[in-house]
């Protein structure tokens, strides 16, 4: 983990958002004992950036920095599928997962997000897709060296499914019929972020903004007065560009597309977007999707569903549901973008 003081007038985070001071800021003075400092470091195989808006003060500014790395910590060792000894990967590994198994509260909270997810949309969101996501070569299987065949297929889909986990809340417990294989790679990234946030606040820090491999949630607002700036990458895989940027003071936004982790096998390419319903990477025209919620675990999981759902089934939810969402879709002669009424009011000119 590193630290060290932001240039004032420029902040930029090399992920799907970046936080910006745009360079018309540049006249802005920011007052004296109040500075922007970056804390950040390797975690759940990408990169953290935490900005915190605080006096100068060194024993501080690390001993922040240890307890965010505690509490990444923490989330790792709950619900990673990458680690053998996490608390979710023990739960996978049962043979009989039939009778209930206690389970932390922050595994709790996660599943029960994630269980509110997948009603909204349908079994668009899932997190016992794993089985079909490591066929696929996804996970923390080896890639297969061929494209999964329709009964393959069809038999990890049958064995699947939401609605075979059934939570306990006192105490805690997990249990599943048939056994099932949890993987919370689209929600436990966002709740990483929101964990960050509830310390830096139990810390005392106000304003702040917290970034994990571009899942972003911030509080308060810079030393200037100003908003927090974040940009919508545009879905191209081969440079980083902004396609659109949005000001937040006291909220989280995630994005979720097809435009970076994939591969490519006799001339198609897969993303790693499964559709629960298919069990096959997606390959509709929606490039990517964002959205702004209260809470970062809430908009990772949405942006995951509404990636799966398509821009007409996802547009028509999330405005029904007055959910902020902003679409960006493959047309015939570019990108064209697409945004519910709850999103309007974000946009920074």
């Amino acid at each position: 983990m590193t630290f060290g003081m932001l240039r004032p007038v420029r902040v930029v985070l090399a992920s799907a958002f970046w936080a910006l001071a745009i360079a018309t800021l540049a006249g802005c003075s920011f007052e004296e004992e109040e500075k922007v400092w970056e804390i950040s470091g390797p975690v759940f195989g990408t990169q953290y950036h935490i900005n915190v808006v605080l006096q100068e003060d060194q024993h501080r500014l690390e001993n922040l920095a240890d307890g965010i790395d505690e509490v990444l910590a923490r989330v790792d060792a709950s619900m990673s599928t990458w680690r053998e000894d996490s608390e979710l990967s023990r739960f996978n590994r049962l043979e009989d997962q039939s009778q209930w198994t206690e389970i932390s509260r922050p595994l709790h909270e996660v599943l029960a997000t994630a269980r509110e997810v997948s009603e909204l949309t349908d079994g668009a969101f899932d997190v016992t897709v794993g089985p079909v996501v490591n066929l696929w070569g996804f996970g923390p299987d080896a890639r297969p060296d061929r494209v999964p065949g329709s009964d393959e297929l069809a038999s990890r889909l049958a064995a699947i499914g939401y609605d075979k986990l059934e939570l306990r809340d006192e105490p805690p417990g997990l249990r599943a019929s048939p056994n099932q294989y949890v993987d919370l790679s689209a929600i436990a990234k966002g709740y990483g972020v929101d964990e960050v946030a509830r310390f830096l606040e139990s810390e005392g820090v106000s304003a702040f903004l917290v970034e994990i491999g571009g899942e972003v949630r911030v509080s308060g607002r810079k030393p200037d007065g100003a908003a927090w700036r974040l940009a919508i990458e545009e879905p191209v895989s081969e440079q980083r560009r902004i396609n659109r940027v949005v000001a937040l003071d006291s909220q989280a936004m995630a994005t979720s597309g097809d435009y970076r982790n994939y591969y490519e096998s006799e001339g198609q390419r897969f993303s790693h977007t499964i559709d629960p319903n298919t069990g096959k990477p997606i390959r509709h025209s929606l490039a990517s999707v964002t959205v702004i919620a209260d809470d970062c675990m809430t908009a990772d999981a949405l942006a995951t569903a509404f990636n799966v759902m398509g821009v007409e089934q996802a547009k028509e939810l999330a405005t029904r549901e007055n959910i902020a969402a902003y679409f960006i879709v493959r047309g015939e002669d570019g990108f064209e973008t697409d945004y519910t009424p709850a999103f309007s009011s974000y946009l920074a000119n």
